[in-house]
Formats: C-alpha cells, structure tokens, sequence
C-alpha cells in the first residue's frame, strides 16, 4: 500500500496536465485509490466538480451520511478527501452540492469497479498486483505490421455468447467466458475477438453503448482482475483482444456524468450541440480540456493496464458532424460557418495521435459511416488518425445485393463491385456486425433469398466473396453456423443448430475459409494497395459473375471467382495472367459444406487471347457458389533463362581458386559482365496485365 503524499497544488504535474488536456493517465490521480497516511491505512479520494459548493464522500462506512466526509477543494475544481478505515470492494458516492444547493449523488467518473445493476455505486478497488502471462504475445504484437497482417475477428456479446445457467439468464464470469471461449476461437481460425462495450452501464439494452464508468469493466460478469485474466488467457492462446469504447455520447442517468455537479460539466452546454434527442443521450464537450483529459485517459487506460490490443471507437460520425440526426434550425453553424464539429476533430486527431503514438503496434478503429476523408490517415498529414475504418458502405451495398432475389442481381451488379472505386483509399475492416442482425432486419442467414438450401448456398458464396475482398473481416457471433433468429442480449445462442447437418456444414466453411485467408498472404498481405488486387471480369452483370486475383508481396496469386446465380454455368471462360494448371484449392459448393458437389480440379490454360490476357480457361460454376483456385508461378521466357545459366556459369567460375593471377581477373570480368544478362532477361518477362474495369467480358 502506498504512502500518501501532501496535499497537491495546482502547479503539480498530474493537475496541471489535465488542465491542459493532455493528461493521459489522469486515472492514477482522481478516483478512490488505497494508501496510507500517517502510518494509517485507507484511501484518497479526489473528483473534478468545478461548479460543486461542497462535495463529501458517502457510502457504506459513514451510513450515506452527507457531509461527514468533506472533500477539500485543493485547486480549481478539484476535490481531494483522505478517508481512514476504508478498504477493497467498499461502496461509495460523491455527494455533491450544486450551485442551487440541491444534493446529488454521483458516482466515481474514475472507478475501477462498480457495484452490480440495478445498484450503481462505485467500489474501492485496486487493480495493481495482477502477474500477467502474456509477455510473448506483447512482444510478438510489437514486432507486428498490424496493417499487413491478416486479421479476423469475431465480434461477440460477453453475456449472450454462452450462458452458464441459460434457465436463469446466469452468463459466465469473464475468466470463466475465457475457457470456454478460446477453444472455439482456435478451432474456427478468427484472430481476434471484439467485445461489444465492457464499460459499466446501466441498462441491458443498450449492449453496453451507453456508458457510465469509463474506468471500470462491467461487475456483471466479475471483478477488474476477472477481466485482467479474459485477456491474459486469449493473449496466451494467440488471440488478439479489441473493445468498443464510446467517447460520442453518454446517457442521461442521475448517478452519471450528466449534470455531474449541477451544471454542465462533462457534456458541452451548448444546446444545440450537447445532446442527441433521438438517442436521449448528452455529447461531451471536447473543446474542454479536462474531458479531453477524461476520454484520453479511459482509452490508454484500456490499453496499457489490461493489455488490450486495440478499441473499435464507435459512432465517430455522430461526433464529426454538428447536423448529425438534427434538423434545420437545431444546430448551427461552426466558427467557419461550415457543419463540422471542430473540437471533435481536433479531439480525435489527439486521441489517436496519443495512442498510437504510444503504442504504434494497436488499433484504433473507426465506426465511421459516412464519405469523410482521411479517417486512416495520420494527424500531421491532415487526417483523424486511426489506421482502421469500418467499411460501412461496402456492407450496406452488399446486404441489400445478397437479399435481392438472384433474378433481379443482374440490374444491381454495381452493388458487388462499387466498393473497389475507394477500396484502397482507408484501411478498411469488412463489416458483418451485430447491428445488422437485430431490430427487424433478420439474421444474416435469413436475410438471403431462397428456400432453405439456398438460404445457406447464398451465405457461402457472400462469405467467400468476403473473405477474398481487400480489407480486414469481422463476423458477429452467431452468423458463422447460420444463427436464424436476431440476436438477443437476453438469451444464449442458438447452439442447438449444430446438431443439423448445414448449419454444421456452414460452420466448418466459415472455418476452412478462415485458415485458408490466414495461411494465404494473398488475401492479406497487400490489402490496401491495388498491387495486391486485379480484376478479370467485373461487368458480367447479365450473369451476376465477377473474377479477380489477389496478389502478396512475392507475387503469388489467387484467383477468386464468384457465381451469384442459381444457375450451373459450364465451360465458363476468362483469361487468365499465366500458362499452366490452376488448381481449385476451395469452393463453396463442395458437398462437405452442404453443396451440389460440383468441383473442377484442375484446368491447364489455353492459349488465346481475353481479358488482356495470353490464355484463358474454361470453368464449371457451380449455382451459387464461390471458387478459390491457385495461380501458377510465371514462366521465364528461354532468353531469361538461357541468361540466368549463363550467370550461374560465370558466377561458379569467378568462386572456383584460380590457377593464377590472370585468370582471377578474367573470372571477374565474366561475373561483371553475366549480371546485365540476367537483368535484361527479367525486362524481357512478361509485364503485368489486365484489362480496364470497363471491358467486355468473353463468356
């Protein structure tokens, strides 16, 4: 336990830097932490309340009696208070009187641990001690590319994944979820794991979006450490962890930041820019910079004292624009007499700039869902700064393509192919996510068109499709054996469904894809460049067929074909970059995914001319399905290789102990002289073709 210092001054560093906004650790300071004081054990309880007349500290130790703990004002704002006695797991509130002498009782903005809904105190807790096991990972995750390296993730609900006892809505406890959890994350291939938000809130149906402690993982599922020991276990089995976190917009509820010391305080005051009636949530105010402070701080804090990997920050549209979900004459305008929120801006280009800055090997992931530029581009280069963004357009376009009826596709094909205008112009993560399977808009799997088989033939080809497109993956829980029902936060999944053959049958795709997309560079090694992507047919929309490649860093290829039609299409022909065999390495109508069985093999290239390519060949598509074949390696034309002998000759010689002077020299020579050759004959290899995206297609 530590010793408490003196009384702080306003010109000590912690108060000082959170003042300026740029505290990032600002929890280590405010909040109940436990120390001693004089020899005597406790802890120190300090609060930002500027417009508070008095504030004392209640709770279960003083019988919630106001006033018999006064805090001290030690500076502007802040109020400090030493309470001798306390001790882990206590509950306590501020109660704070306002500048109209009325009594609130808040909660600790700061708190590491709260008690459990429908009770909102906060709790004493100490989050040092914990010996984590993780440090391969760490050092592993350092070394990372995060933007090249491939990247899967499940997103899921920690209390309606799998339950503990279903019958009484009882959900495990985040180490408990851990054990359960990693061998199906292994099994299924996914990299990571996302968790819909895990900061304290109040009300189940807000799935955690509404947040009242930006400190402290939700008591629902178990203590700070319970959570330390989630993450330590999936970083030991390989898993990456991210969390939702929500900087945009709080909910109103008593004990909370609303109001916090009887005036505005954490929200902006502004009317017109502090509140969003339609959710009946208030915005921070992000031009002061102690919430700058606050917010900054919760996301390091996330990051470095429970290991976590990256945050997926969501609603960032709601906090670029003053307009947003307002009507005319209920915002206005800003300084530039322009819509965009200024401060936010300014706020996340901070926010990125200091975790990333920190910690370059995380994400930090926009849930951005409009044409805003730069989202992944860094602050000094004129962006928000996060390196990922939700790809929200590319899913809104292809939902709606995969529930049109496949005879009405043909007039819609723009939808399949639209995202590859600005497919490389953000890091994009490909987004299947809870917020499209609750609502009324159906499970995934009940979103396609069909009877029952076609159902889960339509799944497959969109989920291969997905896999092969250029961007990061996310799936939600549920989607990947073929979940029918919407999600529901207040019950398990549909586990059960295992026990019929094509929801076992889609689950092992979704699995067999997601090893093959980890095993192969090419469908992540250069995801955001279009050196890692080429097109072969993209406008057969009479047939709702496209084909294109996916290339890595060493030229490797594969070839990726997609049928969105009901309908065998035989001797499918289109040109193709080399000569040789292409071998089918996966396909979505393979009868051990609950398909027709109809497969190709192998096919060895033809020569003739299409696509602007040398050769083509001929292919059975299966009825809605997706084809993954590999590429043979290009051939060297004979005068690149007859120069690469003639190299290897004269570079043996040049190696070989000559017998005298002279021949050193002329052995020299030779090798000087052979390098060129082989050069010329790398020149004279065929250039990389393709056609424009325009082009006729050749069937």
């Amino acid at each position: 336990m530590k010793q408490r210092k003196e009384t702080p001054k306003s010109s000590d560093l912690p108060i000082y830097l959170f003042k300026q906004g740029n505290n990032q650790e600002a929890y280590r300071y405010f909040g109940a932490h436990l120390c001693e004081e004089n020899g005597e054990a406790g802890a120190v309880f300090r609060v930002w309340a500027p417009h508070a007349k008095a504030v004392s500290i209640v709770g279960d130790f003083n019988s919630w009696t106001p006033g018999e703990h006064p805090m001290e004002k030690v500076t502007d704002g802040i109020w400090e208070r030493f309470v001798p006695g306390i001790k882990q797991f206590d509950v306590y509130k501020y109660c704070i009187t306002t500048p109209a002498d009325e009594l609130v009782y808040k909660a600790d903005p700061y708190a590491f641990h709260t008690e459990t809904r429908p009770s909102n105190g906060s709790k004493v807790y100490d989050i040092e001690g914990y010996t984590w096991g993780d440090a391969a990972w760490v050092s592993d995750e350092e070394k990372r590319d995060v933007i090249n390296s491939p990247m899967s993730i499940y997103e899921l609900q920690a209390g309606s994944w799998k339950m503990k006892d279903p019958e009484n809505g009882v959900p495990y406890n985040y180490a408990e979820l851990a054990d359960e959890l990693i061998p199906y994350i292994k099994e299924m291939g996914y990299t990571h794991v996302e968790l819909l938000p895990i900061t304290e809130y109040p009300f189940d149906g807000s799935w955690g979006y509404q947040v009242t402690g930006y400190f402290a993982p939700t008591s629902r599922y178990g203590t700070p450490k319970d959570f330390m020991a989630f993450v330590d276990k999936l970083h030991q089995a390989g898993i990456g962890v991210i969390l939702d976190w929500v900087p945009a917009h709080f909910p109103k509820d008593g004990y909370g930041l609303y109001m916090f010391d009887g005036a505005p305080c954490y929200e902006d005051p502004n009317p017109r820019r502090g509140e969003h009636k339609e959710w009946g949530t208030m915005v921070f105010n992000y031009g002061m910079k102690e919430v700058e402070s606050f917010l900054i701080s919760s996301a390091m804090f996330w990051v470095d004292r429970y290991h976590v990997d990256g945050l997926r920050v969501d609603a960032v549209a709601s906090m670029l624009y003053l307009d947003y979900n307002r009507k005319d004459g209920e915002w206005e305008q800003n300084v530039n007499g322009g819509k965009e929120n200024l401060e936010a801006i300014a706020f996340l280009q901070k926010l990125n700039t200091a975790i990333l800055g920190r910690y370059p090997h995380k994400m930090m992931i926009a849930e951005e869902s409009t044409a805003w530029p730069l989202v992944t581009k860094p602050a000094s280069d004129g962006g928000l700064g996060f390196n990922f963004k939700w790809n929200m357009g590319w899913m809104n376009d292809m939902l709606s393509y995969m529930k049109t009826d496949p005879l009405f596709r043909a007039g819609n094909h723009g939808k399949v192919t639209f995202s590859f205008f600005y497919a490389f112009s953000e890091n994009f993560v490909l987004p299947i996510s809870h917020d499209e399977v609750v609502h009324g808009k159906c499970s995934l799997l009940n979103k396609m068109p069909g009877d029952y088989e076609e159902k889960f033939s339509n799944l497959r080809t969109f989920f291969g499709y997905m896999m092969a497109h250029p961007g990061k993956k996310l799936l939600f829980m549920g989607q990947d054996f073929g979940q029918f029902i919407e999600w529901d936060e207040k019950k398990p999944l549909d586990w059960m469904l295992l026990g019929y053959d094509k929801h076992r049958e889609l689950q092992s795709y979704v699995r067999d894809l997601n090893h093959f997309y980890r095993d192969t560079p090419a469908l992540w090694q250069v995801d955001y460049s279009w050196e890692g992507f080429q097109w072969i047919v993209p406008d057969d929309s009479k047939q709702s067929v496209i084909a294109f490649l996916r290339r890595d860093a060493a030229g490797k290829m594969v070839l990726v074909v997609c049928n969105f039609n009901p309908v065998l299409r035989k001797e499918y022909q289109m040109g193709v970059p080399n000569p040789g065999s292409y071998k089918e390495i996966l396909n979505s109508d393979d009868k051990k995914y609950g398909g027709s069985g109809v497969t190709n093999g192998t096919v060895k290239a033809k020569k003739g001319p299409m696509h602007g390519f040398d050769q083509h060949i001929s292919l059975t598509l299966p009825p809605l399905s997706t084809l993954y074949l590999s590429v043979p390696a290009a051939r060297k034309p004979r005068a690149a290789k007859a120069a690469d002998k003639a190299a290897d000759k004269a570079v043996d010689k040049a190696v070989e102990k000559p017998a005298k002077p002279a021949a050193k020299k002329t052995a020299k020579t030779t090798a000087k002289t052979a390098a060129p050759a082989a050069d010329a004959g790398s020149e004279a290899a065929p250039k990389r073709r393709g056609r424009p995206p325009k082009a006729k297609t050749t069937v």
